[in-house]
């Protein structure tokens, strides 16, 4: 038996003193039969061979992890600790392995994407929502916000392609881009808003009650107001402003502003059967948009096999788009 020695319990101090994975599968299989011979042939060696392996594996750990008994060996006290441990670190590196395998196919991993507001509801979401059946390992980081926020965050590696548009802090030099389409806005109000139960409301007559929008920098509020310009009307006098997509559906909901959004949301949000809302779209302008964004991406990137899996879905998604609205 050897003598108990004062040691280094660390992972490193183990290794530097020789433990090898081979003796933990022989311990393993030790625990598991309760005999040397029989734990010898399921890992492939010989039984002296087994034994010396055991002998080192105690001189490592500095003390006694079986005995021997007429019927074969039982583990000690700390044999048994070892073993179950040992079974539990081996679990997790297969675990491991497979995970390394399911990156290296594209299979696993993680995806982060950019997105603004309405390509995240339109193109996004349906593509994690099947992405999640067909690949559930691949996991995602979606960040909701602003083109400029999104570039920023692309060129500093905090995500790993974005949908929006290409603004004035994005050199070309640095990005990929292929142009997606306008993003339609909708204007939405609660369903018991007045101008629900005016006969033949106009755009102008929403002008006469509060909206709420982005600030004036905002590339929808920008639209919004060309819009309005060539319509010949002038910008709403009274504006709440706010980035916040919740705190703007709250307020449309509990009083009479009217919020412009983009289509894609307020088509989710007037469902009844999927997010049983209160709100309504008031269709009186058609075609408002904000400018075509964009699918970006680091011109130098070199995306992880599930990165790469996700752009291509997302492209041949953005191909078929484009086809049927040819």
């Amino acid at each position: 038996m050897p003598a108990h020695m004062p040691r280094d319990g660390s992972a490193a101090a183990l290794i530097q003193r020789g433990l090898r994975l081979p003796q933990l599968r022989l311990l393993i299989a030790v625990a598991d039969l309760g005999q040397i011979s029989g734990a010898a042939s399921l890992v492939g060696m010989t039984q002296p061979a087994a034994s010396r392996m055991l002998t080192d594996l105690e001189r490592t750990v500095g003390t006694q992890l079986y005995q021997r008994h007429p019927r074969g060996v039982a583990l000690t006290a700390a044999g048994a600790l070892l073993a179950k441990r040992a079974r539990l670190a081996l679990q997790h590196l297969e675990v491991a392995f497979d995970e390394m395998d399911d990156i290296a196919n594209g299979s696993g991993g993680l995806v982060r994407i950019g997105t603004v507001t309405g390509p995240g509801v339109a193109l996004i979401l349906p593509l994690i929502r099947d992405l999640r059946v067909t690949y559930p390992e691949i996991a995602f980081d979606v960040l909701v916000d602003t083109s400029d926020v999104l570039a920023d965050a692309l060129l500093a590696h905090r995500v790993d392609f974005y949908l929006g548009r290409m603004l004035a802090n994005v050199s070309a030099q640095d990005v990929t881009a292929i142009t997606v389409g306008a993003e339609p806005i909708a204007l939405i109000v609660r369903k018991d808003h007045p101008l629900m139960t005016r006969p033949a409301p106009t755009l102008s007559d929403t002008l006469a009650y509060d909206w709420v929008m982005q600030a004036s920098a905002g590339l929808m509020r920008q639209a919004v107001e060309a819009y309005l310009l060539q319509c010949g009307l002038a910008p709403p006098q009274r504006i709440l402003t706010t980035s916040s997509l919740v705190l703007t559906l709250g307020i449309v909901s509990d009083t009479n502003v009217v919020a412009p959004v983009a289509r894609s949301v307020a088509e989710v949000l007037v469902a009844p059967t999927r997010m049983n809302s209160d709100m309504r779209i008031l269709d009186l302008a058609p075609d408002m948009a904000v400018s075509p964004y964009a699918l970006v991406c680091r011109r130098d990137a070199e995306p992880n096999a599930a990165v790469a899996r996700v752009l291509t879905l997302l492209r041949d998604r953005i191909a078929a788009r484009a086809a049927g609205s040819g």
